[in-house]
């Protein structure tokens, strides 16, 4: 073959799975083409979202005037001034670490109880997944009419044996709690009676989530440890202590990371159930950004409450895992 007809060839060709008109970063050799959708995605809803935060508080829109005006001391100001963020940032640390704790005890017990191969337990770990799929929506509208006062299953239920007084309001219209504390000259009510209710919906959807993760982590433990004890005749409790929870370490932490970051910015069950209240009984930092925004429409304000509550998550979770050495 000529020199010219072959370097044709090669040129027309070239290497296999190439494409001579396509430049090369646009090529199945370079990440960036499957990269760029993921980021333009990143980018587009969260990136300018938190940009367009960021901008709204640091202005605000005078009394009678459409036009914002650059101030950032006035939104960033009132944070501190605002007597309800005390009351919403206690709720949503009482929320969290309340429902978590009820949600990691009832998960991990749950997952020993089913770490079973058993005849019908297959069976349970497959219904266990069922309040998953269910919107919290929809969630919270079903306690909301089982905790009803006058017709709610739930609520004569409690009646009935004695957890609840009949003479007084239903759960989630009740805001008195056991004891309060005072912070900054207000009062405020630690884990109201509405506040249980909603965290009763949140442990009932989202327990089968720390027990799919507990399961997990059971079935991955190495079976010689156990043996070696069963041997050495330790009992189940002195083998969980000693060698489950601690192999479980990691699982553990990772699955109460996930799972506190979700509730700390938790709206819907409070919004539905309780509308944030009764009062401020259930107000959290999310529903209080929200009420601002879609409520008041107060925006600029809104925009710094959720701004406060992403600083909060980060640090916080930064902390966790640091303390309990977490890598994802």
């Amino acid at each position: 073959m000529p020199a010219d007809a072959a370097g044709l060839a090669v040129g027309a060709g070239g290497p296999p799975g190439r494409r001579p008109w396509l430049p090369r970063w646009l090529t199945s050799e370079h990440p960036i083409p499957w990269l760029f959708p993921a980021a333009a995605l990143m980018i587009v809803l969260g990136i300018y979202p938190l940009l367009y935060a960021i901008w709204l508080s640091v202005n605000r829109v005078p009394p009678g005037r459409r036009q914002m005006v650059f101030d950032p001391l006035f939104n960033w100001g009132k944070i501190f001034a605002d007597p309800n963020m005390v009351t919403a940032l206690i709720n949503t640390f009482v929320y969290t670490f309340v429902a978590l704790l009820l949600q990691l005890v009832l998960g991990l017990a749950i997952a020993l109880l089913l770490d079973s191969e058993r005849r019908g337990y297959a069976l349970l770990r497959a219904l266990m997944t069922l309040p998953l799929v269910m919107p919290p929506a929809v969630t919270a509208m079903m306690f909301l009419l089982m905790l009803n006062g006058s017709f709610g299953v739930l609520a004569h239920g409690l009646h009935a044996i004695g957890v609840l007084d009949p003479t007084q309001p239903p759960i989630l219209a009740n805001g008195s709690a056991p004891f309060a504390v005072t912070i900054l000259g207000e009062t405020v009510k630690i884990l109201p009676l509405a506040m249980m209710g909603v965290i009763l919906a949140d442990v009932w959807q989202w327990t089968p989530f720390m027990v799919l993760i507990m399961l997990a982590g059971l079935r991955s433990l190495p079976k010689e440890p156990f043996e070696a004890a069963a041997i050495d005749g330790a009992n189940a409790w002195q083998m969980f202590v000693r060698l489950t929870l601690p192999m479980m370490s990691k699982v553990i932490a990772i699955a109460v990371l996930i799972r506190g970051i979700d509730l700390f910015r938790m709206v819907d069950y409070i919004h539905v159930m309780t509308a944030r209240g009764p009062g401020t009984a259930t107000l959290t930092l999310p529903t209080y950004a929200t009420q601002e925004a879609f409520t008041k429409g107060v925006f600029n304000y809104a925009s710094t409450i959720a701004l406060v509550t992403l600083f909060l998550i980060i640090v916080t979770s930064t902390l966790f895992m640091k303390v309990f050495r977490v890598k994802l």
